[in-house]
């Protein structure tokens, strides 16, 4: 398994379904799962999903610019960090953010999220 090549699949997968279909992110996340988005922290997958599907636009765009991945324990986890832009509909601007994520693999051979940390770059 190359880290690089799961944490980009992971990366395309997320984004493109968020941007597409934000409920379709629940089974990436389970009820052990943490959320930090600017600073809030929410537990569990439904409260997740709840969080980022009542966020105050219905489209955007995100356009990567790096990925970087590490493995983490023994486990199999890995850390993923993401910086980009987003951009909202209607807005001349795009936004930039940083994301990390902490994947742990599961009994079927993929992945779930267990910690993920959102934050806008103001600059």
């Amino acid at each position: 398994m190359d880290p690089d090549a799961v944490a980009k699949a992971f990366v395309e997968h997320y984004y493109s379904t968020f941007d597409a279909n934000r409920a379709g992110l629940a089974n990436l996340y389970q009820e052990g799962s943490m959320l930090t988005f600017e600073g809030q922290k929410i537990m569990g997958s439904q409260n997740i999903v709840a969080k980022l599907t009542s966020l105050p636009f219905q489209q955007c765009q995100h356009q990567i610019s790096t990925v970087d991945c590490q493995p983490s324990g023994p486990a199999g986890g890995m850390l993923v960090f993401v910086s980009g832009n987003l951009q909202l509909v209607g807005e001349q601007h795009a936004l930039k953010f940083s994301q990390m994520f902490h994947l742990m693999p599961t009994p079927q051979g993929s992945f779930y999220v267990l910690n993920d940390i959102f934050r806008l770059n103001y600059a």
